[in-house]
């Protein structure tokens, strides 16, 4: 029997994989890709890897979570290396935990190889520290996009007990995101930023407030993938932002 790799490929950033799982890419027989992995990772896969597309964007999912589990499943039981190889962390609105019970269920081996999710990484690569001792204790990762008939985000207790959110798939929501946070009792002023291809030569941020940061994202033609950091951390970007002065923006999006 083979072995399944559930490998977290960072933000997008190519070196921003871990050792180890760039050691899974190398040793692979196969290799299931999500959309939002850096291909750059692709060409350390050896010569006769063989390579699926799973991507996902929405209402088009080339793959469905079903096929991709039965897919890891089916090679492993062959006898093959197995490297699904997602953005960010596996374990991180990843469906890594979906993979794995599938896993588990066919008494297929496996192994999780964290990696650096975008809620953090996106957000430092644009200056704003997700922590900080005096804007904030706390923080937490939210996803705009829930499974359908799942739970709602529990809102409320997110405004009013968090300080920084980390917001992913959430700018086709982002007006609603931000109505329902002031509803429950966040400042219409508090700070927000959108960050577009986040640690990728063609980064771009915007921020703005909770009450006109529709309006900026609008004019600035924010799209996804876009990471959402909320909270008063977004103030020191203005100072610590260091990644985009150091790269020529090409605002040429996928």
């Amino acid at each position: 029997m083979g072995k399944v790799y559930l490998v977290g490929a960072g933000p997008g950033d190519p070196e921003l994989i871990t050792v180890k799982g760039m050691k899974c890419i190398q040793q692979a027989d196969v290799i299931l890709y999500d959309r939002l992995i850096n291909k750059e990772l692709l060409q350390y896969a050896k010569r006769d890897a063989d390579f699926i597309y799973c991507g996902k964007l929405p209402d088009d999912h080339t793959m469905t979570q079903e096929t991709i589990n039965s897919c890891l499943v089916r090679y492993a039981l062959e006898g093959k290396v197995v490297t699904r190889l997602k953005g960010g962390d596996p374990f991180v609105f990843g469906r890594g935990g979906e993979e794995a019970e599938a896993l588990v269920h066919h008494n297929v081996e496996f192994e999780v190889i964290p990696g650096i999710t975008s809620g953090i990484a996106a957000a430092a690569y644009a200056g704003i520290p997700v922590t900080h001792r005096d804007y904030s204790g706390s923080f937490a990762f939210v996803t705009g996009h829930r499974k359908d008939h799942g739970d709602e985000v529990k809102w409320k207790s997110l405004a009013q007990g968090v300080d920084t959110l980390a917001i992913y798939m959430g700018v086709s929501h982002l007006s609603s995101i931000c109505d329902v946070l002031i509803k429950y009792g966040k400042s219409s002023s508090t700070p927000i930023a959108l960050i577009h291809w986040g640690t990728y030569s063609e980064q771009k941020t915007v921020t703005g407030t909770l009450a006109n940061i529709v309006s900026i994202v609008k004019g600035e033609n924010i799209q996804n993938p876009s990471m959402i950091i909320i909270g008063e951390v977004v103030r020191l970007r203005e100072t610590l932002q260091w990644f985009e002065k150091t790269t020529m923006p090409i605002y040429e999006y996928a």
